[in-house]
């Protein structure tokens, strides 16, 4: 019988903890751990995105999270590997048990072997062309209506060019950027673009900075629709498809930003109830 739906990324935790989802956590170890700082700026952007990642690798699945500058010291990374995901889900450091519960769950069923899973091919090319096929597809997973406010919760660029695309109204928010790359005035409070929104986009960073239950519980409420976004966490996102997450656009490591390859990533929608 399959676990019931988790209401938070911690009573999730708890329940892979306790053997839930497949093999208890204790059994199985990171091999490597490994810290990424990276900077982006776009062909025509004003705007340069900085991102730190802690990424760790259990049997054939990348657990991935993104963390605020300073929230977490690269020599973290040191000691990591080999340590068993039990012990790295019990961390004191959020980001931490984050990125092993994304390995755990990522181990437990990779994306690529989920039977309900959309493998979206990203194409081979510069930066501009992947994000922007990368933003549309997640864009897609939006049935919103002409005129439609979208909070989205991080902003990225193409993404709001994408929901533009499709008639809807975008209300950005984020904690690092005051404006998009159009001059749209950027808050950072959550609260007032949930309050206006006709439906959410989501990225994986609300589950690192603690945000992702918030939102999730407030969709849940009003009954809107909340589509994530995630590199970081996107297994972990998944296990709130049909309990708040109403469609996932899962994007697991390497991620598109560091290929010029084609790669993949993995569309799910919630079964209409």
């Amino acid at each position: 019988m399959p676990p019931s739906p988790p209401y938070s990324v911690a009573e999730l935790a708890d329940a892979v903890l306790d053997g839930a989802y497949g093999p208890r956590p204790r059994e199985l170890a990171v091999t490597s751990a490994f810290w990424l700082h990276h900077t982006t700026r776009l062909a025509g952007s004003p705007v340069t995105y900085r991102n730190n990642y802690l990424l760790m690798r259990s049997g054939d699945a990348f657990g991935a999270c993104a963390f605020e500058t300073g929230e977490l010291a690269p020599d973290f990374c040191a000691d990591a590997s080999g340590r068993s995901l039990d012990t790295l889900l019990r961390h004191d450091c959020e980001p931490v048990r984050l990125a092993a519960l994304d390995a755990y769950l990522g181990r437990v069923q990779p994306h690529r072997d989920t039977p309900i899973a959309e493998a979206v091919v990203l194409p081979a090319g510069a930066p501009e062309v992947r994000a922007r096929a990368r933003d549309a597809a997640v864009a897609g997973l939006l049935d919103i209506a002409p005129g439609a406010r979208v909070a989205l919760i991080g902003v990225v660029n193409p993404l709001v060019e994408a929901i533009r695309r499709r008639g809807g109204v975008p209300l950005p928010c984020d904690f690092n950027l005051t404006t998009t790359q159009w001059g749209d005035p950027v808050t950072d409070d959550m609260t007032q673009v949930l309050a206006e929104a006709d439906a959410v986009v989501a990225t994986g960073m609300a589950l690192s900075n603690g945000s992702f239950d918030r939102i999730l519980e407030h969709c849940r409420k009003q009954g809107l629709p909340l589509v994530v976004y995630a590199q970081s966490g996107s297994a972990v996102a998944r296990a709130f498809l049909g309990a708040g997450v109403t469609a996932l656009s899962a994007e697991p490591f390497p991620f598109s930003q560091f290929s010029a390859d084609a790669t993949a990533l993995y569309r799910y929608r919630a079964e209409a109830e």
